[in-house]
């Protein structure tokens, strides 16, 4: 190389006319669910497109300028092209949302997340957060639901990975260029560029706002890598899920306050706010500032912002949510809480932790929202247990702690080769059918030899993709051209007739990954079948900070480098959206081993399960409630309190007597046409129950109308005639508050332990009001027949009426009730706090029991 100082230049192809909205293609992130435009840049230069991570921005920037041109001319490249561009002009214009059916009418969703997975070509996502965030906004998009997108815009997402031949993984960091991001800056009304600003401990950072498209849905990204900033300001947006706390606080600074006034700047006013995760939850202090500054007191700010905020939560253990010091919470808001005009002491109970008395950012968002929500039905009754001191006298499973469980963007997941078969056997119309169950039945008639076929076609693009990885590996680690050999001998995409299990996530300890090597013995004896040999394929990351993570890779790559392993346990590096959609879509099995209940969710089973990949799990998540005894198989986790090496044999062991008793017969148990006929079954069983329910369309639908529907309502409400209602509500909950504690009950009847069926039965109860009203509570009876009822929700209620007030000033409750059951009948009476304005019965948290 010359000694001299080397100077860089980009020269850039000019796009033919004919082909002029190639560039709007490579700017609007639907090609990260359209193939068919993934398709038509490849098709100019395989070799290009794969050395740009398929990246069109970045493709039409280096393509050369003669194979535009010769496309400009290729009239079967026209025909495709013109074909792209009137799907795409028809996605875009043609309405499917339908706001009046809705209660939509003049709404907009601001969605705030901390990562956005849509495509490997734009890395600011780390792993399921920001895949289900971005299957979210695809799903909306699709709906035409109006939602914009609010996020951090970093120059270094996850990292890409390597594994060395002792398995040890190296992290890599990449800068991208930001002229191949499909990201453009947002300009005001003069074209100058968006800036907002946001207080830091003795400083202002300026923050830049870009703005990405994905069909129908902006997606507007923060970014504080300007000149303008320190160089430490500068880093706040650099790097995701780096630094320490001081780094994590500043960018969720960022975030929350930052974006809401990129919003206000832009001038977009949205009328539900939905936060995915707490890392955003600042964003309530930003608004309830901004309430008060107009003159409203701080408790009313509050309800109205928190009228119309919905909280997701994905976190299943307490550790998992974000929390920082009041120390350090009186630094960076020190000021903040003076603006709201209230002391320190009210600021940090916002967000007080009652065990750590840290600021957590869930307790900040529970606070902050009335509508909250889990991504499962079980991480939901696991979250009401997690945040039962949110509402500390209501039991966990009646506080207001909901579900919606999580689904996966069809058209983003959903393989090719499927795409055309439905095309085929269930009409065009199967794109607008996603949630019909009784659609997708039609599913058992395509021929099994038809299914098998595309099963086997997947399976074998999986190996092709497999093996030049694999190749990659080998030869960065200086293997030889025989161990190379010896990898990749069972996986012939020719013949890929082995039984082939996947296991790719992020490498947790919870996740357990290892948990089929507690006995190689007995693993032995199921792989190394000669008749029936069963190949596993593992990938995946762990946190660069997670050194037990990084132990359980060590322990994969051992086990597969055992001479008997070898070929048949592969360990595939960097594990990013693209071979997840190969791995999902291509192996015959799924397997999933978390430690009961940590798994919030989990959704990459069900992008295999939508693909017809059969999956083999423990029952949590998702699957407790996917599992239907005919689309997979299902492992019962052993009791939560069990101790983890008992739990890891008795898991472990159900593991190993499925794959032997009933994964590997059932595999190869092939019939004449080479394939078996009830492993088709379970596979069409598979998809046809999971892509009806575990699509992102229902999700975002069910989103809808149990959240920002009623949120808007119910924001609109608060908000209507000068915050009236907010002032009202709030003003009512500090009444009750300071009366509470002296509130009692006490029965004043005689109890009557047997009637005979159709006789009533006369209540009487005595209340001790302590200043509130009759009309301020709910005084009920909960009955349920002995041995039936197992939760709270199936207890039939009762509410007693009012009848006077005693000279000892309690107020009396009565209540006449037949039971309409026979059998030993139990039932409890209480009072809890109720006014027609609370969005939830049981958002005070404040109940008694007699």
């Amino acid at each position: 190389m010359p000694s001299g100082t080397a100077f860089t230049i980009s020269v850039n192809p000019k796009i033919p006319q004919r082909l002029a909205r190639l560039e709007e293609l490579a700017n609007d992130l639907w090609y990260s669910w359209d193939r068919s435009t993934r398709s038509l840049f490849s098709r100019l230069h395989p070799g290009l497109w794969g050395a740009v991570g398929h990246n069109p921005k970045a493709f039409l920037k280096r393509v050369d300028e003669s194979l535009l041109v010769k496309a400009a001319e290729d009239q079967v490249f026209l025909a495709n092209y013109n074909s792209i561009i009137s799907a795409y002009d028809s996605y875009h214009s043609e309405p499917v949302w339908s706001p009046d059916a809705m209660g939509f009418q003049h709404d907009r969703v601001a969605y705030f997340c901390f990562e956005f997975g849509f495509h490997e070509s734009f890395p600011i996502y780390s792993g399921g957060l920001g895949i289900l965030a971005g299957d979210h906004c695809k799903a909306a998009s699709d709906l035409r639901l109006p939602l914009v997108g609010v996020g951090l815009l970093y120059r270094q997402g996850y990292f890409y990975q390597t594994i060395d031949m002792e398995g040890n993984q190296n992290v890599i960091y990449a800068d991208p260029d930001f002229e191949d991001l499909p990201v453009t800056p947002v300009l005001d009304q003069n074209g100058s560029e968006v800036r907002v600003e946001v207080q830091m401990p003795q400083r202002r950072v300026v923050i830049k706002v870009w703005r990405a498209k994905i069909g129908h849905v902006a997606l507007y990204l923060l970014d504080t890598d300007l000149p303008e900033n320190s160089e430490n300001d500068r880093y706040i947006t650099h790097q995701l899920y780096g630094g320490d706390r001081t780094m994590r606080i500043e960018q969720e600074i960022i975030l929350g306050v930052g974006g809401v006034r990129a919003l206000r700047e832009l001038g977009i006013k949205p009328t539900i706010w939905h936060i995915n995760e707490g890392h955003a939850a600042f964003m309530m202090l930003e608004r309830m500032r901004d309430l008060v500054q107009q003159g409203l007191d701080f408790p009313s700010s509050l309800e109205a912002v928190a009228a119309n905020t919905v909280f997701t939560t994905h976190t299943a253990v307490p550790a998992g949510h974000d929390h920082f010091g009041e120390e350090m919470m009186e630094r960076y808001f020190g000021e903040f809480y003076h603006e709201l005009k209230i002391g320190r002491e009210e600021f940090m109970a916002m967000g007080r932790d009652p065990e750590t008395h840290d600021f957590n950012m869930t307790d900040l968002a529970i606070r902050g929202s009335r509508y909250h929500n889990g991504v499962s039905k079980i991480h939901g009754n696991v979250s009401s247990r997690i945040c039962k001191d949110s509402w500390p006298q209501i039991e966990p499973e009646e506080n207001p702690m909901a579900y919606i469980t999580n689904g996966v963007h069809v058209p983003t997941f959903l393989a090719q080769e499927w795409s055309d078969l439905f095309d085929r056997y269930l009409g065009y119309e199967w794109r607008n059918n996603l949630c019909d169950p009784d659609f997708w039945s039609r599913i058992d008639a395509i021929p099994d030899h038809l299914f098998w076929s595309v099963r086997q076609s997947l399976k074998s693009q999986m190996l092709y993709g497999i093996r030049a990885r694999l190749a990659t590996q080998n030869t960065r680690n200086r293997g030889s051209e025989a161990h190379l050999d010896r990898l990749l001998k069972f996986s012939d995409p020719l013949n890929p007739n082995i039984l082939t299990l996947g296991f790719a996530r992020r490498f947790a300890t919870y996740k357990r990954a290892t948990l089929l090597f507690e006995d190689l013995d007995w693993l032995r004896r199921i792989v190394l079948c000669k008749e029936r040999p069963v190949m596993i394929v593992f990938a995946g990351k762990a946190h660069p900070a997670d050194v037990p993570g990084q132990d359980l890779i060590r322990r994969v790559s051992q086990v597969a480098r055992m001479p008997e392993f070898e070929g048949l346990l592969l360990l595939v590096e960097d594990y990013d959206l693209r071979l997840a959609r190969r791995l999902v879509a291509g192996v015959d099995v799924w397997l999933n081993s978390p430690v009961y209940p940590l798994e919030a969710s989990g959704t990459s089973g069900m992008k295999a399960g939508i693909n017809g990949t059969i999956n083999l799990s423990v029952l949590d998540g998702w699957w407790g409630e996917g599992y239907n005894g005919k689309n997979g198989w299902a492992i019962k986790p052993g009791r939560e309190n069990m101790a983890a090496s008992l739990r890891d044999k008795e898991e472990s062991r159900e593991f190993y007597e499925t794959l032997e008793e009933h994964v590997v017969p059932l595999y190869y148990s092939r019939d004449k046409l080479g394939y078996s006929p009830q492993w088709v079954k379970m596979a069409k069983n598979s998809m046809m129950s999971l892509l009806p329910r575990y699509n992102a369309a229902r999700m975002v639908s069910e989103y809808a109308s149990k959240f920002y529907v009623p949120a808007s309502r119910q924001g609109a409400r608060y908000a209507d005639n000068d915050f009236n209602a907010a002032k009202k509500i709030a003003a009512w909950k500090a009444y009750v508050r300071q009366a509470w504690s002296g509130v009692t009950i006490r029965r004043t009847d005689t109890p009557c332990k047997r009637i005979s069926f159709g006789n009533a039965l006369h209540f009487t109860v005595a209340v001790r009001l302590n200043g509130l009203q009759p009309d301020d509570v709910v005084v009920e009876l909960l009955i349920f027949r002995q041995l039936k009822a197992s939760t709270l929700c199936e207890f039939k209620h009762f509410p007693f009426e009012f009848t006077g007030v005693q000279e000892s000033d309690e107020h009396m409750f009565a209540l006449d009730l037949t039971p309409d059951l026979c059998g030993k009948l139990d039932y409890y009476i209480r009072i809890y706090p109720y006014q027609t304005l609370l969005t939830d019965p049981f958002e005070m948290g404040m109940m008694r029991w007699l």
